[in-house]
């Protein structure tokens, strides 16, 4: 069996994570500067409440999607009026700006050591923030192969399109990659379904448990569990 040969990553929440901008301080202040009040302390609920929001029937892109999810999020936490759209609207266009996020302390090193292994990487986000600028504001240039959005591509993960266009700009076998994501549907199941290997990645959460997916807490233990995957492969 092949040897791993690329490894494709997820980017917001497994690469980098929002700052206050996108927790409820941050849309309690967007509302306020328009006259709409919320219950910042209803934030948990209504994250888990909203989250279907996210799904797409047909896996075609639409940044309506995610103006939808904000606006529910506001909704939910008690926000009304004609305002609320725009708030949404304007938190969707933020969430493609850089300086809101933070790079999560283990990709670097995780990057260098597949790199050192002569593994290429790729990115593969559903969001619509621009991955070159993105590499560049992270110090990540050199370390990245081929990065592709749903924004540019037209599809969201787990569109099979979005898989098999990443494996070609690689020009690498689904056989030959593996998919690492904090979704067991987007980015775990969507890389199976084409015939990649996924690992769930759950940073400091319980996961939804799927069997034979690899589950890790860091990316620290990465190259550990793609070795360990490899060898029972090339075993038989």
């Amino acid at each position: 069996m092949a040897r791993t040969a690329a490894v494709f990553f997820d980017v917001d929440f497994t690469l980098i994570h929002p700052g206050p901008r996108f927790h409820s301080v941050g849309y309690e202040a967007s509302c306020a500067r328009r006259g709409v009040i919320i219950d910042p302390t209803r934030w948990d609920g209504a994250i888990a409440a909203a989250a279907s929001a996210l799904d797409s029937d047909d896996g075609v892109y639409d940044p309506e999607i995610f103006v939808n999810y904000a606006r529910r999020l506001i909704q939910l936490m008690g926000g009304t009026g004609a305002a609320v759209d725009e708030i949404a609207r304007e938190l969707y266009e933020e969430w493609a700006e850089h300086h809101h996020f933070s790079l999560y302390d283990d990709v670097v090193d995780t990057f260098r050591a597949l790199r050192d292994r002569g593994v290429r990487i790729g990115l593969i986000s559903n969001s619509h923030r621009c991955l070159t600028s993105f590499q560049a504001h992270f110090a990540l240039d050199g370390l990245i192969s081929s990065a592709i959005s749903s924004a540019e591509l037209g599809f969201f993960k787990p569109h099979p399109q979005i898989f098999r266009s990443a494996l070609a700009a690689l020009g690498v076998r689904a056989a030959e990659a593996a998919m690492v994501g904090d979704s067991l549907t987007h980015d775990v199941n969507g890389a199976r379904g084409v015939g990649m290997r996924g690992v769930l990645l759950a940073r400091g959460v319980v996961p939804v448990m799927a069997a034979d997916v690899p589950v890790i807490r860091s990316l620290t233990e990465l190259v550990g569990v793609l070795d360990d995957e490899d060898e029972r492969r090339a075993a038989g």
